[in-house]
């Protein structure tokens, strides 16, 4: 790779020790991915938050990193953490999960990272530029912002996004790269896609398909909007690992692209129908959770106007962002959840936290993502169903 004077300086450990280390992990990146050189990033989004997901090791690591004095060089978000890092013990989180937790998001913010814990960093204050060349680390975060914004990032890991993030710079290679942002599925949408459940299912279906394609979808309703976009690209990204997809009418991208000689993917209701049945294992849930990726306002103004005037008899969830929350709270919508029954649970979703140790077993979800997560990260049974549905389980 070549490096500048800079770049060669960080490598050699003029810049101290964390900086060097992280030089050296991306150059190893770069030569792995046969990258030219580094490019300067706009913002990172850093992956690996949750004490379920690091544990011991990675706070340790974490905390040895912030001792060192290490501070990012360009604005960073931190993904969900395990719990509601404000309301913890309200919402029955284990307390000594929480003081692990807590120890994390503290070594965060002393390298000066945005303790602001969310998958829809967009939603919250870090939203790029189009082309905006970015290096993101969560999977749905990924996909929305090469998609639906046409930034430029490749699906980084946590040490990859953190190393980034302390630099301000990432390897130039895939999907920084227009000759890699090439569509080679052409996905023919033929259904109602009235509910971003069914955008879910799509996404479930497709990104089983494609694994790490590139699909350009026709037919998607031209009114979709982002919430539901933000639900497709999830689904995706989880079910296979799609982190840039291209909608005809909706992406501002889609238009550049050649699509002639593609090998074509059709989807009707019929493939609709066996996605639902075949991400449902259960039948009754005891934990209903929308909100994966994070709920926007608009999401949680629609749970509430559902809610509104009822008293449910089950738990519910809406997990969003602490950002999406405080509008929330000023909207009234918090109240309006709350005097049903339901929570408001910010800066977590059911995937990370340690539902399973707080008794849950059987989840209802709308998000194809979590669909897919929550057997094998929580030990859950699923039942994915529109939000109608969902909440007429917990009435």
């Amino acid at each position: 790779m070549y490096l500048t004077k800079v770049e060669e300086q960080m490598l050699d450990g003029e810049q101290g020790e964390v900086v060097e280390r992280c030089m050296r992990l991306l150059t190893r990146l770069g030569d792995v991915y046969e990258a030219e050189k580094m490019i300067p990033i706009g913002s990172v989004q850093v992956a690996g938050v949750s004490y379920k997901s690091v544990g011991d090791p990675g706070l340790e690591f974490l905390e040895d990193f912030a001792s060192k004095g290490a501070k990012v060089r360009t604005l960073t978000y931190l993904n969900p953490a395990g719990m509601d890092l404000e309301n913890w013990k309200v919402f029955g989180f284990p307390e000594d999960f929480a003081k692990k937790q807590m120890r994390i998001m503290e070594a965060f913010r002393s390298m000066g990272i945005v303790v602001t814990a969310t998958c829809t960093p967009y939603l919250a204050g870090n939203l790029p530029r189009f082309r905006e060349h970015i290096a993101w680390s969560e999977s749905s975060a990924v996909s929305f912002s090469n998609s639906v914004i046409a930034a430029r990032t490749n699906r980084e890991g946590g040490p990859s996004a953190l190393a980034a993030a302390l630099v301000g710079r990432t390897p130039n290679h895939d999907l920084h790269q227009d000759e890699n942002r090439k569509p080679n599925f052409v996905v023919k949408v033929d259904a109602d896609m009235d509910a971003s459940s069914d955008f879910g299912a799509l996404g479930y279906i497709v990104g089983k398909t494609v694994k790490n394609g590139t699909p350009y979808f026709t037919g998607l309703p031209l009114d979709s909007n982002t919430d539901k976009l933000k639900a497709l690209g999830a689904a995706m990204a989880a079910s296979g690992a799609v982190a840039l997809w291209y909608g005809e009418g909706l992406t501002p991208e889609a238009h550049l692209m050649d699509t002639n000689g593609l090998e074509v993917i059709e989807v009707g209701e019929q493939e609709l129908k066996e996605a639902y049945e075949a991400l449902t294992d259960g039948e009754h849930p005891d934990l209903v959770v929308i909100g994966c990726p994070h709920a926007s306002l608009r999401e949680i103004g629609e749970v509430a106007d559902k809610l509104e005037g009822k008293t449910i008899t089950k738990d519910l969830w809406v997990c969003t962002s602490r950002v999406m929350k405080e509008a929330a709270d000023r909207m009234g919508y918090t109240d309006i959840i709350a005097k049903a029954g339901g929570k408001i649970v910010a800066d977590t979703c059911m995937v990370v936290a340690p539902i399973e140790q707080m008794g849950f077993k059987t989840t209802g979800i709308n998000s194809g993502k979590a669909a897919k997560y929550l057997p094998g990260f929580c030990k859950q049974k699923v039942v994915f169903a529109n939000l109608d549905t969902l909440i007429s389980e917990v009435e």
